[in-house]
């Protein structure tokens, strides 16, 4: 556990990470817990190729039968104009 100080850099507050906590991304996502903790959680550069990997796995006969479902579904409501 180290101390640091809290500063304003423009119009934010800034914390100088110290060398042994240094972060590989260029961007995080911080959040509070109930108890006021701050969480910071470096985020991948990479994260779309995740989900371009993911997607790469549905084959053509998945998308027919998500095609074959949309056919079948109810047809739309007529209401009255507001």
């Amino acid at each position: 556990m180290t101390i640091r100080r809290v500063f304003m850099n423009g119009n934010s507050q800034s914390v100088r990470i110290p060398q042994e906590f240094r972060l590989d991304s260029s961007r995080v996502e911080i959040t509070r817990t109930e108890s006021g903790d701050l969480l910071i959680h470096p985020i991948p550069s990479d994260r779309g190729s995740a989900l371009l990997q993911a997607l790469s796995r549905f084959d053509d006969e998945f998308a027919a039968i998500l095609e074959e479902d949309r056919k079948e579904s109810l047809p739309d409501q007529e209401r009255e104009i507001l």
